[in-house]
């Protein structure tokens, strides 16, 4: 709960605090008195310096009484108003700039909020994709839908959603046969490539690769031809062809 303003503050190794770890406590207190509030002469810090000696309890409940810190019984609590006291002593010493900052802050806010906003209502939109959670939960999804596990999680999330349009969509849930392909196996080993090579599992390979792409073109004339018979319901249309009508009659 540190870490964000002892950032704010310079501290260079704010990733790494840890409250309950007594030398992370000790530096932090230490760096925030000799940068920040600066309570003692240079001089008068070595006991605080001393963060290895057992006597830095006492010389830490002394500091603090010092600083007059209302607090007295949590070392926890004690530090985040030393944080509070190092924020308000350098927004102090250069008030100037931070009014400024403020000013701006809240010209902008002001702009922001007279600018009309969409508030997004897909739930999809607030996820982390990268997060390994959710690629551990694709990998299970995967593996219920009994689908091969890729080494990019986004890929096998694709796969995924596809299986799923597929084969649970409303139609496919109510008539589950319909989407079952029944017959009999094409020979694809059989077929004749048009070309020989010399080892028969890279044929094979050769083979399996060629009848995928000519899936492939067979899929795109159908997207094909889907877009001409749109693009004809359009221009056959008296609102969009001048030839057969008015524009908008």
């Amino acid at each position: 709960m540190f870490k964000r303003r002892l950032q704010a503050l310079g501290y260079l190794e704010w990733k790494k605090v840890n409250i309950n770890d007594p030398q992370h406590f000790r530096k932090v207190v230490l760096w925030l008195e000799d940068q920040k509030i600066r309570q003692y002469d240079i001089q008068d810090r070595k006991d605080l310096r001393n963060i290895k000696s057992e006597y830095w309890p006492k010389a830490f409940a002394k500091y603090c009484k010092d600083v007059q810190c209302p607090v007295f019984d949590n070392d926890v609590d004690q530090l985040e108003w030393l944080i509070g006291c190092a924020i308000w002593l350098e927004a102090d010493n250069d008030i100037k700039q931070y009014s400024q900052n403020i000013k701006e802050m809240k010209l902008k806010m002001k702009q922001e909020a007279s600018v009309p906003r969409l508030k997004s209502k897909n739930p999809l939109d607030n996820l982390d994709f990268e997060n390994n959670k959710f690629q551990e939960g694709v990998y299970c999804v995967a593996k219920l839908l009994r689908i091969p596990r890729h080494s990019n999680h986004l890929v096998t999330l694709k796969a995924c959603s596809k299986l799923v349009q597929r084969r649970f969509n409303s139609e496919c849930l109510r008539n589950p046969n319909s989407k079952i392909v029944r017959g009999k196996p094409f020979p694809i080993m059989n077929c004749d490539p048009g070309f020989q090579l010399k080892k028969t599992a890279v044929e094979n390979a050769a083979k399996i690769l060629a009848l995928l792409y000519i899936q492939d073109i067979r899929n795109l004339q159908t997207k094909i031809n889907e877009v001409i018979v749109r693009v004809q319901n359009i221009t056959a249309n008296p609102k969009t062809d001048t030839k057969l009508g008015k524009v908008g009659k």
